[in-house]
């Protein structure tokens, strides 16, 4: 009698187990199709194909200790000048990390951007873009961004016009090559973004924070 409720109860254990282990992983990948399906006509890859905006949103990304913008950063960067210099933007507002002195995303950008000969007057920068979520709320809190054409690799462009479209702001979104030119070096940050994705959705659906830092309206000129 015994044996058999010992085993009734490591049926019931196993199957609570697995079904945790199975929403684990399924409910990241529900809500990467989701918001993909949900922002798949507002994604673009082509230059000649994106809407014109007055605003492109440029994502941080790595900076290496000598102030070089990593690979993929210097691809968004190139994306953004290059919508600048097609005059399907005015101006470029380059969201980043720079939480530290020894850590600075945006001004790497700028200094980047500059040699590509965007004068500084039109490059804007947000030195707390901590996240996705940070770098769209202070967007439009600070910023005054109403809409914009976002900037970043394809694999997290998703995640970004949805972020941005939840927070009111009118975006389309530039995709800059990822597993095209990088290979399997993507696979770790696309594995991420399922957790991100499901982080992102906590935060517009149900807990909606405020950013680390939110000071007095800026606004872009």
């Amino acid at each position: 009698m015994i044996w058999v409720k010992y085993r009734k109860f490591l049926v019931q254990y196993r199957f609570i187990l697995y079904s945790l282990v199975a929403g684990s992983v399924l409910l990241p990948l529900l809500l990467i199709l989701y918001v993909n399906v949900a922002t798949k006509s507002r994604r673009y890859t082509e230059f000649a194909t994106v809407p014109a905006k007055s605003i492109a949103v440029v994502f941080g990304a790595g900076v290496y200790p000598d102030g070089t913008l990593s690979p993929m950063l210097a691809d968004r960067v190139d994306a953004a000048v290059k919508l600048y210099r097609q005059g399907r933007v005015r101006k470029l507002l380059m969201t980043g990390d720079n939480s530290t002195l020894n850590y600075d995303e945006v001004n790497a950008m700028k200094r980047y951007a500059m040699k590509l000969s965007v004068p500084v007057q039109d490059i804007t920068l947000d030195y707390a873009g901590f996240s996705t979520y940070e770098s769209c709320y202070r967007a439009k809190a600070i910023f005054g961004v109403t809409q914009a054409i976002l900037v970043t690799q394809k694999y997290h462009l998703p995640r970004a016009v949805y972020t941005c479209q939840q927070l009111g702001i009118d975006v389309v979104g530039l995709g800059t090559p990822d597993w095209d030119n990088y290979g399997m070096i993507i696979l770790p940050y696309s594995l991420r973004e399922g957790v991100s994705t499901v982080k992102a959705m906590w935060q517009l659906q149900v807990t909606h924070p405020k950013p680390t830092f939110l000071g007095s309206f800026e606004g872009i000129k």
